[in-house]
C-alpha cells in the first residue's frame, strides 16, 4: 500500500464517488496502459494529448480512481459512484501529491543532477545505499517534473533512503523538483554543455543547476565538482564538499588506471576503490557515492563491495559483444561534448585492440554554440583510433576537422545509416572495438542492432 483513499480525500477535498476510508491505492501511474489494480491515474496534459481521454481505458485495466481537471467534462460513462478528485492542474496535483507522500515516509533524500554523469552517479549511489538501508531510485530516465514525483510516489512506505535524479533543460525546472524532494544531500556531478541552446551559457547553466539549493534542507550537504572553476565560489549557508582530481579538494582522486574490467583509483581515505566502468570520469563519479555513504556511516569496504555489483541503466557506456566477437560500446543514450570527448579519451585508453573505429553523430540542444563545439571534438580524435564514422548534420563538422588533421587514416561521413553498417563491416572481428556516441535523438541503437550476434 502506498496511501489511502482517505489520504487523497484530506489534500483533494473536491471529489465524488464512494471513496471508501481505508481503501487502499498501491500504485500512482500516468499511463492508462500501465495501470494495475489499486492504482491511481493522473491524466495529464500535454503538448499533443490528453490523457482525460484514456481515463476510461484507465478504469477498464484496474483503475480505482482518478485525479481531473475541473475544466474538463466528466464523461457520462463513468459511474457516479466512481472516485473521481477535482483539481485546477493534474500535474500540479501529482507534483503536490509527491511533495506530501515524500513528507509523510520521510526518507534521507539524495538529489543528483549535473550536465554529465548524473545517471551513473545515481547508480553508484544506489548500489553503496542498498548494503545498509532500504533504498529506493530514480528508474530510467524518470527525472524530470513528471518522472521525479512518479519517483517519489512508488516508493514503498518502509523506504529510508530515496535517490532522485534530476534533470533539465531549462531555467525554473530543477526549482521544482527539489521543492518536491527536500533533499538532505545534493550532488552536482559536473557542469558540461548540454542545454546551452537554452540557457545561454556555461554560467547559465550553472545557475540552473544550483537551483537544486533551493529545495535543499538547512542542514543538508552538497557535494560539488571541485575541479569546475564555474563551482569555485558557491556561497551558500549550507555546508559544501568538494571532489575531484585537483589537490585543492576535500576527497581528491589519484592514481586512476583503467583495467580490463572497470577503472581503479585512490581516494583522500588511503584506500583503493574499483567501478566496472571504464573512464577515468567514473572514478570522480564514485568518489560522490562514496562521500555520501561515508556521511552516512556505510564503511568504505561495504562500498567496495557494492560497486563490483553494479546495476547499471541501458546505453551508457555498456560494452557488448556483437558478430565475430566484435566489442562494441554502446554510449548511445545521450551526448555533450564533455562526455563524448571522455568516451573517446577512455577507448583510446583500452588496450587488447588492434583497430579502435569512433562512430559519433550529432550532439543536439547546442543552439549557436554548435558548430564550434563540434569542431572542439575533433581535438580528442587521434592514433590509436583507426577510423572515425560520422552521422549527421553537425557531425560532419567532426570529420571535415579530422581530416583536415590527417593523421587517422579512414575518415568518412555518411547520409545513410545503411551505407554507415556496411563500411563498419569491414572492423567486425574480435580484434575491433567500436564505439557509438551521439545524441538519444539520432537513435545509434538501431545501427548496434545490425551488428549484433542475434544466434
Amino acid at each position: 500500500m502506498l496511501f489511502t483513499m482517505n489520504w487523497l480525500s484530506l489534500i483533494f477535498t473536491d471529489n465524488q464517488g464512494d471513496i471508501q476510508d481505508n481503501k487502499e491505492i498501491k500504485s500512482v501511474t500516468t499511463d492508462s496502459r500501465s495501470v494495475g489494480n489499486h492504482s491511481l491515474f493522473i491524466p495529464i496534459i500535454g503538448e499533443h494529448f490528453d490523457g482525460h481521454h484514456f481515463a476510461e481505458k484507465a478504469i477498464e485495466n484496474g483503475a480505482i480512481a482518478v485525479l481531473w481537471d475541473k475544466s474538463k467534462q466528466l464523461p457520462n460513462t463513468i459511474s457516479p459512484d466512481f472516485p473521481i478528485f477535482f483539481v485546477d492542474d493534474t500535474l500540479i496535483a501529482l507534483q503536490e501529491m509527491a511533495a506530501q507522500y515524500r513528507k509523510e515516509i520521510n526518507p534521507i533524500v539524495i538529489g543528483i543532477t549535473g550536465s554529465n554523469g548524473k545517471t551513473t552517479t545515481k547508480d553508484l549511489t544506489a548500489a553503496v545505499m542498498k548494503t545498509s538501508y532500504r533504498t529506493h531510485y530514480t528508474k530510467g530516465n524518470f527525472n524530470n517534473h513528471i518522472g521525479l514525483p512518479l519517483t517519489v510516489l512508488s516508493m514503498d512506505r518502509n523506504t529510508e533512503v530515496l535517490i532522485l535524479e534530476m534533470g533539465m533543460s531549462n531555467f525554473g525546472e530543477i526549482d521544482v523538483l527539489t521543492q518536491i524532494a527536500r533533499p538532505d544531500y545534493a550532488m552536482i556531478t559536473n557542469i558540461g554543455e548540454s542545454h546551452i541552446e537554452f540557457l545561454g551559457s556555461r554560467q547559465g547553466i550553472v545557475k540552473a543547476k544550483l537551483e537544486i539549493v533551493n529545495g535543499l534542507k538547512e542542514n543538508g550537504v552538497l557535494i560539488i565538482d571541485g575541479d569546475e572553476p564555474l563551482l569555485h565560489d558557491i556561497e551558500i549557508k549550507q555546508k559544501v564538499i568538494k571532489n575531484g582530481f585537483f589537490k585543492t579538494n576535500a576527497h581528491i582522486v589519484s592514481n586512476v588506471s583503467i583495467t580490463p574490467t572497470g577503472t581503479e583509483f585512490n581516494l583522500s581515505d588511503g584506500l583503493t576503490y574499483e567501478v566496472p566502468l571504464l573512464g577515468r570520469h567514473h572514478a570522480k563519479n564514485a568518489s560522490f557515492a562514496l562521500t555520501v555513504g561515508n556521511l552516512l556511516n556505510i564503511a568504505p569496504e561495504k562500498s567496495n563491495q557494492a560497486f563490483k555489483k553494479l546495476e547499471l541503466t541501458g546505453m551508457r557506456f555498456e560494452l557488448i559483444k556483437g558478430k565475430n566477437g566484435v566489442s562494441i560500446i554502446n554510449d548511445a543514450y545521450n551526448a555533450s561534448p564533455t562526455s563524448m570527448k571522455a568516451s573517446i579519451d577512455v577507448v583510446k585508453q583500452m588496450a587488447g585492440f588492434k583497430q579502435k573505429v569512433l562512430v559519433l553523430g550529432d550532439i543536439l540542444e547546442l543552439g549557436n554554440h554548435s558548430e564550434a563545439l563540434h569542431r572542439e571534438i575533433a581535438e580528442t580524435v587521434e592514433p590509436p583510433i583507426t577510423a572515425l564514422f560520422t552521422y549527421g548534420e553537425q557531425a560532419k563538422l567532426i570529420s571535415d576537422e579530422v581530416k583536415g588533421k590527417g593523421d587517422i587514416t579512414e575518415c568518412i561521413h555518411f547520409t545513410s545509416k545503411e551505407e554507415l553498417v556496411n563500411a563498419l563491416h569491414t572492423y567486425i572481428s574480435k580484434d575491433s572495438l567500436i564505439l557509438f556516441k551521439a545524441s538519444r535523438g539520432l537513435r545509434f541503437e538501431t545501427i548496434i542492432e545490425d551488428l549484433q550476434d542475434n544466434n
